[in-house]
């Protein structure tokens, strides 16, 4: 049956507008969310056990400038990071290098590591120490898909990213020969080689350890050589991440990216489908934008990318074109492929789950071929007039029509014009005609109670008159 349906841009623009809307106050809880620590002269403890990625560059920003703020005795940064993002880590190091306050990096726990971008942004602080059971190295620059990068321009990102290590290692005093060679040959080192080596200041069981051996040390910090004094006394604050830098780590996740990606994909597929079902678009878009945003902490492939954009429109034009399966399955395969190219990184901390990516593949082609099924089924059914078939149908008003308002008929909220006076929410109304997307209606009138039907008295038949018998004796 066909209906008139509101135009699709201006319902996406309000649905884009809410998305965006959305997007700020969260933006804003952001903001009021980050604590405030008002302890002064105490060292601050930061917790970058994740990806080198944009959240855990603003975080360590962020707790930087607290302990700038309060003048603290020292920053300790307790690292377990697999690698991640160079632009990340520059950013981390340029912060380090620049900060006020002495920046201590200690590698932490027992199994943490400090490999690839970890490398750079140990080696930049102004004390480096590692707990027993840790390793720090294998540096070598990749490619964003995790392979590695031929050629003359891999020739000169290795030489840069050489050069950048060892002049973070010279300027702290380190083994700079040995930051060299984790760049190139992807060297690496447990605690006690990196330690002798000079890769790192000194080993460090535990907090307490790490403060007592930094006691005395001479840093340059900004410029002015600076004792460490007072660090194992002074009182210690946690400044951990915050609810929404840890919600925006966790979308950093490969799988979380997918899963974004494809619910956001499958969003706006449902809004070009059938618009205004609880709002699909919105939830899409914001989807997506979340999707964008973990894509840009990933090592991505964008034609992974490309080819999961491509599944839904082709989910979408096997509703319109009815290609008899072909287009969802050209689909299914697409999201697939798609999503098992997405991160082709060899590092699995980086990679999508190949049983989600089947998974979803499967579980949307399914879903789709029942939407299918139920659209020829549809097609099937007896063709109506349109919007004139809605005309002498019963509405229900769904707020006050005075004379404009709107009303709901066959699980569709429509714009209506009452006829002949004031209509109160919840009435029943009377469709009289459809002009464009208006709704003309009138008060339903009650159904009039049918008059007693007209007896007429029953009359009783007089009674039969019979001859007198006759006897037939004798």
């Amino acid at each position: 049956m066909c209906r008139a349906q509101a135009p699709f841009s201006s319902g996406l623009t309000r649905r884009i507008r809410a998305a965006c809307a959305a997007l700020l106050v969260a933006a804003g809880v952001l903001v009021a969310c980050a604590p405030s620590i008002s302890t002064r002269g105490a060292v601050h403890i930061l917790t970058a056990d994740a990806d080198v990625n944009p959240v855990m560059e603003r975080y360590i920003d962020r707790g930087i400038d607290e302990a700038e703020r309060t003048d603290a005795k020292a920053v300790v940064v307790q690292l377990d990071t697999p690698g991640g993002l160079s632009t990340s880590m520059e950013h981390i190091v340029q912060r380090i290098e620049s900060a006020k306050v002495p920046v201590i990096v200690y590698v932490s726990p027992a199994g943490a590591k400090a490999a690839s971008a970890g490398t750079f942004i140990t080696m930049a602080g102004h004390v480096a120490a590692m707990a027993p059971g840790t390793s720090i190295g294998a540096a070598h620059p990749i490619s964003a898909t995790g392979d590695d990068i031929t050629g003359t321009l891999g020739k000169k990102v290795e030489n840069n990213a050489a050069a950048y290590a060892r002049s973070i290692a010279a300027t702290r005093g380190r083994n700079a020969d040995w930051a060299e060679r984790a760049v190139r040959d992807s060297v690496s080192a447990s605690t006690d080689d990196a330690a002798a080596q000079h890769v790192v200041d000194y080993a460090a069981p535990d907090m307490d350890s790490l403060l007592r051996q930094a006691e005395g040390r001479t840093v340059d910090v900004a410029g002015t050589p600076t004792t460490l004094a007072g660090l194992a006394e002074a009182p210690r604050v946690t400044n951990d991440m915050t609810f929404v830098e840890r919600l925006l780590n966790l979308l950093s996740d490969p799988n979380i990216a997918f899963m974004l990606l494809s619910l956001g994909g499958l969003g706006l597929a449902i809004e070009l489908i059938h618009p205004g079902v609880f709002a699909p678009g919105v939830f899409g878009v914001i989807a997506l934008i979340l999707a964008f945003f973990a894509l840009g902490t990933l090592p991505v492939n964008w034609a992974g990318v490309a080819l999961i954009m491509l599944a839904f429109l082709l989910f979408v034009a096997e509703i319109y074109v009815s290609g008899f399966g072909a287009l969802g399955i050209g689909g299914a395969v697409s999201l697939i492929i798609g999503g098992l190219i997405l991160t082709s990184s060899d590092n699995p901390d980086v990679q999508v789950s190949r049983w989600l990516v089947v998974g979803t593949g499967v579980v949307f082609a399914a879903f789709f071929a029942m939407f299918v099924a139920v659209i020829l089924r549809t097609r099937r059914m007896p063709a109506r007039l349109g919007s004139l078939a809605m005309v002498g149908n019963r509405a229900i008003a769904r707020t006050d029509l005075d004379p404009e308002g709107y009303v709901f008929i066959e699980g569709e909220r429509w714009k209506a014009m009452a006829e002949d006076g004031p209509v109160r929410r919840g009435e029943s109304v009377l469709i009289t005609q459809v002009k464009g997307l208006t709704l003309h209606v009138r008060r339903r009138p009650p159904v009039a109670e049918a008059p007693p039907a007209k007896t007429t008295p029953r009359v009783e038949p007089p009674p039969a008159r019979y001859p007198p018998s006759v006897s037939t004796e004798s």
